[in-house]
């Protein structure tokens, strides 16, 4: 594995692990904000392995298209790619003029936690050889 992508798939990590810890503790914003910088870490680490460029942006549906267009199948739906990138500002600052109501729930908590897991194991799989 590319030495930039290992470093990108150490930090999704620890957001992810930062993500349950304060899953565990009922901080819930914090947890999203994570969870969501663990996806986008895990699959930046896999376009920089594919040699793509990669542009910034946190949007996880572009990253997601972004991996299809270059062949790399990984198991975030649309849908859920939708739910990660409408968690992203919301979680990160207070409800505001511009803001949409927004409060986060256990179940969304639980429910992107576990897209980041399924794909932490999708990525270990994709990468196995290295």
């Amino acid at each position: 594995m590319k030495d930039e992508a290992k470093i990108w798939l150490e930090y999704a990590n620890e957001n992810l692990a930062s993500a349950q810890i304060l899953l565990d503790h009922g901080l819930l914003n914090p947890c999203l904000q994570n969870v969501q910088q663990s996806v986008e870490k895990m699959l930046k680490a896999l376009l920089i392995e594919g040699g793509v460029k990669i542009r910034r942006t946190h949007s996880i549906i572009e990253l997601v298209t972004a991996l299809a267009h270059a062949g790399t199948k990984i198991p975030v739906t649309d849908e859920e790619a939708d739910l990660l990138d409408s968690i992203y500002l919301p979680s990160k600052y207070p409800l505001g003029s511009a803001l949409p109501d927004f409060e986060p729930d256990r179940i969304v908590c639980d429910r992107c936690v576990g897209i980041a897991l399924r794909l932490k194991q999708s990525v270990a799989e994709l990468t196995v050889h290295d």
